[in-house]
């Protein structure tokens, strides 16, 4: 979005979306999929960025035309038990999410400096994350966010650091490998789940309603910013999905070689990395997973606290200082500190997951529906509906979380 001036200023909130998918969270996913299966699951990232990026193109066009989250849309044109169920869902669902990151974060940490505890490092992130939420404004926190997303080129690099086989990279890449098998199917599901996140639709929205009163100058929301919110959401989507791409070449190449196939966490996966790649990548390994983590946890508890002021008309916004927006930084507070307590309670981040990713899996498909509802609503988006490519893709999305999350239950 061309708000601010030079090239780096015009990411807008589409690169810091796509950046913060890549949590630790998910960090952990890829790189079991490419330890368990190999290059089996690469063609994953070619095939959830189209399906990413039209979703959270709808989600930023919503905020754009509407002036307001999803959360304030719902509520306006919907009934007031949808944004409630959405809320009862995505609380315990984010919190759990941000337990998991700030476990992970500490884990590595350890790894660098072992005479350090994990639990010490947890404490420290959280303490860091806190200050620099609270303290700093909207357009500074943006820009650090900014900053962050570039640490995730560590990952691009990792795999140049040991030998590749590129004959086998490119078919696995772009032709499909499906076996219907438990494992198989259970790892596709993880990967849909983490790539297409709920909290990311609610972050988008969002942003794009507070970029658009932080600009220099009046927006008028047009053709052609809608072009440009597009180009920033693709340069997002497409960023992320680079990223997922390589952590699942460098588990494959890596890891799944080594006879490694069993990773659930990112310690594991940094860990297994030093004897068979070398200190250098396990440590690059090591700090992306922190850098994301500062990246994704502050989305994850800017999400959920714009649900909840947008549910019960709170004062919200990251421009506000504490003493204006008490609510707002309350449960930002709350989430990040129950989030901390859950890995102190010594309750595994995996099982935080599973409960996590059980309860995204209801919300996803619910909310795709209506966002595709929404965004085909000519009263409430004008003349900016959907067209033809973003609902086919945004089906096509819907009908796939669908199965997932039935593919969930039952396995």
């Amino acid at each position: 979005m061309k708000i601010d001036k030079g090239i780096w200023k015009r990411f807008g909130p589409g690169i810091i979306t796509g950046a913060s998918d890549d949590d630790p969270s998910g960090i952990a996913t890829y790189s079991q999929a490419g330890a368990q299966f190999g290059l089996a699951t690469l063609w994953t990232a070619v095939l959830t960025f189209p399906l990413m990026s039209s979703i959270q193109e709808i989600c930023a066009r919503i905020g754009a035309v509407t002036g307001t989250g999803l959360i304030g849309v719902l509520k306006t044109h919907y009934p007031k038990p949808i944004s409630y169920l959405m809320l009862l869902f995505s609380f315990p669902a984010i919190v759990l999410n941000i337990g998991a990151d700030i476990s992970a974060m500490g884990a590595v940490a350890n790894l660098v400096f072992p005479n350090i505890r994990a639990s010490y490092f947890c404490g420290i992130f959280t303490a860091l994350l806190l200050f620099l939420i609270i303290k700093l404004q909207y357009r500074t926190m943006a820009r650090i966010l900014r900053y962050l997303c570039v640490c995730l080129m560590v990952y691009i690099l990792v795999p140049f650091i040991v030998g590749q086989q590129f004959g086998k990279i490119l078919p696995a890449t772009l032709i499909p490998t499906i076996r219907f098998d438990k494992d198989f199917l259970a790892i596709l599901v993880a990967i849909l789940g983490t790539t297409i996140s709920p909290y990311l639709f609610f972050w988008q929205a969002t942003m794009e309603v507070e970029e658009l009163k932080h600009a220099e100058r009046k927006i008028v929301v047009n053709k052609r910013l809608i072009q440009e919110i597009a180009q920033d959401v693709n340069l997002g989507m497409f960023f992320s999905n680079l990223v997922m791409w390589f952590i699942i070449l460098t588990a494959g190449t890596v890891l799944f070689r080594a006879g490694i196939h069993r990773i659930e966490t990112v310690e594991q996966a940094a860990r297994a990395l030093q004897p068979l790649a070398g200190n250098y990548a396990s440590l690059l390994f090591s700090l992306g997973v922190i850098a994301t983590g500062m990246l994704a946890i502050p989305v994850l508890s800017g999400s959920l606290s714009y649900i909840v002021c947008e549910t019960f008309d709170w004062k919200e916004g990251l421009d506000y200082k504490f003493h204006e927006a008490k609510p707002f930084y309350i449960i930002i507070i709350a989430s990040l500190i129950v989030g901390l307590f859950i890995t102190y309670l010594g309750i595994s981040p995996i099982r935080s997951l599973i409960y996590a990713a059980v309860l995204y899996g209801v919300t996803a498909p619910v909310l795709i529906a209506i966002i595709l509802h929404i965004s085909n609503n000519k009263k409430i988006m004008g003349k900016f509906t959907n067209n033809t490519m973003s609902n086919v893709l945004g089906i096509i999305t819907l009908i796939l979380m669908t199965t997932a999350a039935f593919l969930m239950f039952l396995l």
